[in-house]
């Protein structure tokens, strides 16, 4: 009896470990479409989100195609960071989104930083300034180096030579494992473990 327990409560986890991240994610987009549709009332449901992304989608193409949208949004991105008050936020924001998605990427150089010699430890960051110069800080790098399970970071300033490239990683697959703490996997790992099922099965 107590065996038959134990199955059904192990397999009971299981199927939450393999539904969570589905349900989760479901979630997510149920809860950002619905938030997106809303921004558009009076129109059926579904209506008011493409006519967000198509107006987003127009804006974007205006903004950098031609001329006259160009210097429309410049002329409004200006006076946004001179208005005093506003430009505080709205350049912080700014900045922050053209570090990820912008033409001025800054997230884009994964790097390994050492931060103790003796044992020697190595974090996860990106490396965001290469030159201090300018700010007094000669032969230093300035490298942001992200919190697991969170949207929070901080950035320390260290010489180059603790500092060494990500190779084996991307961009997008070092932010996921600084991110998760260090949990996921790389595609080798993966192709490992499915082989290793696949020998367990057989």
């Amino acid at each position: 009896m107590r065996r038959f327990a134990a199955i059904l409560f192990r397999s009971f986890l299981q199927g939450l470990l393999i539904l969570s991240p589905i349900a989760i994610t479901a979630y997510v987009i149920y809860t950002v479409f619905s938030s997106v549709d809303n921004l558009v009332p009076f129109v059926p449901r579904g209506l008011g989100f493409l006519i967000i992304i198509a107006l987003v989608t127009i804006i974007g193409y205006m903004g950098t195609r031609f001329f006259v949208g160009r210097l429309l949004f410049d002329g409004f991105d200006y006076l946004m960071e001179h208005t005093p008050g506003i430009k505080y936020i709205y350049t912080s924001i700014k900045d922050v989104l053209d570090s990820f998605v912008g033409d001025k990427k800054r997230f884009n150089k994964p790097v390994y930083v050492c931060v103790n010699i003796n044992p020697e430890i190595w974090r996860v960051g990106f490396m965001t300034q290469r030159d201090m110069a300018s700010l007094g800080m000669l032969g230093k790098v300035a490298v942001y180096m992200p919190h697991a399970y969170a949207i929070s970071g901080w950035v320390i300033v260290i010489e180059e030579k603790y500092v060494k490239p990500i190779t084996k990683m991307n961009a997008g697959e070092a932010m996921k494992f600084a991110v998760s703490g260090g949990v996921t996997s790389s595609e080798e790992e993966k192709n490992h473990d499915r082989q290793q099922q696949a020998s367990a099965q057989n």
